[in-house]
């Protein structure tokens, strides 16, 4: 499985940005699809996931933030819906997948896309 993220940039205190991410390769043994961040000196922490249908977000960008999952011929594209953004929302996001491994489960990361919210 491969991931490709992007739509991160510069965005004003309070706006809106939508990050993608499409995931391509064995798709079909994919049942987690997430998206984490990481800010500067800080750990990856997860921002939301999708799982079988439902969602989890984390504290902090419930009611700004909403995932989402399009499936695509030999695609599954996810997004981040990002309103309402704040300055601590500045980060690298990264898309993550898990799904059925030869041993169990493997997870899979996409490269990163870089959002800054500036005043």
């Amino acid at each position: 499985v491969q991931l490709q993220a992007c739509g991160g940039g510069l965005v004003q205190l309070g706006g809106s940005l939508t990050l993608s991410c499409a995931a391509r390769g064995n798709i079909g043994t994919i049942y987690t699809m997430s998206w984490f961040r990481q800010a500067p000196g800080n750990d990856r922490e997860l921002v939301a996931s999708l799982s079988g249908g439902r969602t989890t977000y984390r504290d902090s960008v419930k009611g700004r933030f909403a995932i989402s999952r399009e499936s695509a011929q030999n695609a599954v594209n996810l997004q981040l819906s990002m309103n309402s953004l704040k300055r601590e929302d500045t980060a690298v996001y990264y898309c993550n997948a898990v799904g059925v491994g030869r041993n169990g489960s493997a997870t899979y990361w996409g490269q990163g896309t870089k959002v800054t919210v500036s005043s």
